[in-house]
């Protein structure tokens, strides 16, 4: 299996790792990486794979079984098996990545409402909810999104078993999605601590380590996609 190294370190930039091997569609397996592969809602990183004579854009970052496969920009040389490289991540892209996960959880906070779908991006991003009615005054939404982000709270993590997930369902705000189990063991993110703790529920996403880091949340639009669901889709200050 790839060594996740973006589970651990979720700031870790770049890295040495070894090449394992290369998939038949020209993809490049690493024995640990730094590259969050595409799912759960959030894009794979971009980012660059040097080497000893040669140097390779990644597009992106894809599962591959029990492995990441990183995807190639262009068409060049792979590094060869066993060769070491160095990997780094196009950093801007995966920290907007990072704050608008985050973000995007305290948004199903402020919207205490199933989550039927989602979607994140390095400018923008979004929640589908089952929401028969929107909301009566947006305004306030997006006050009391940007009230827990001056709160600056700890967002750590934490582990619980297959069993402890089965017997806690409402940990689970996703309709379309469960989260993934088989291994033993599910991941949650936390949001804020012990009495203050305002969110908890299973996310393999990476995410910053306070709210204060996200800055300043817009609620762009809410749009109707169906007789219940309704989108919320927001954005992000800075670069």
């Amino acid at each position: 299996m790839t060594e996740l190294l973006f589970r651990t370190d979720p700031y870790l930039q770049s890295a040495p790792a070894r090449v394992l091997a290369h998939t038949p569609e020209g993809g490049i397996i690493l024995d640990r990486t730094v590259f969050y592969p595409n799912g759960g809602g959030q894009p794979g990183d971009s980012g660059w794979l040097r080497w000893e004579g040669g140097r390779l854009g990644i597009a992106t970052a894809v599962k591959a079984g029990a492995e990441v496969a990183l995807v190639p920009s262009e068409p060049h040389a792979l590094p060869p098996e066993g060769a070491e490289v160095l990997q780094s991540l196009d950093w801007g892209r995966r920290h907007r990545h990072m704050r608008m996960h985050t973000a995007l959880h305290l948004l199903s906070v402020v919207v205490p409402l199933p989550v039927t779908g989602g979607q994140i991006g390095a400018d923008r991003g979004r929640l589908d909810f089952d929401m028969p009615e929107p909301p009566a005054d947006v305004a306030r939404l997006e006050e009391a999104l940007n009230a827990l982000v001056d709160l600056d709270l700890k967002v750590s993590e934490l582990w619980i078993t297959d069993a402890e997930l089965e017997a806690n369902p409402g940990l689970v705000k996703t309709m379309s999605v469960r989260p993934p189990m088989g291994q033993g063991r599910v991941r949650l993110v936390q949001i804020g601590e012990g009495a203050g703790q305002i969110d908890l529920q299973p996310c393999g996403g990476t995410h910053v380590a306070r709210t204060g880091e996200i800055g300043h949340i817009t609620l762009d639009k809410i749009e109707k996609k169906g007789r219940q669901n309704r989108r919320i889709s927001i954005s992000l200050a800075g670069g």
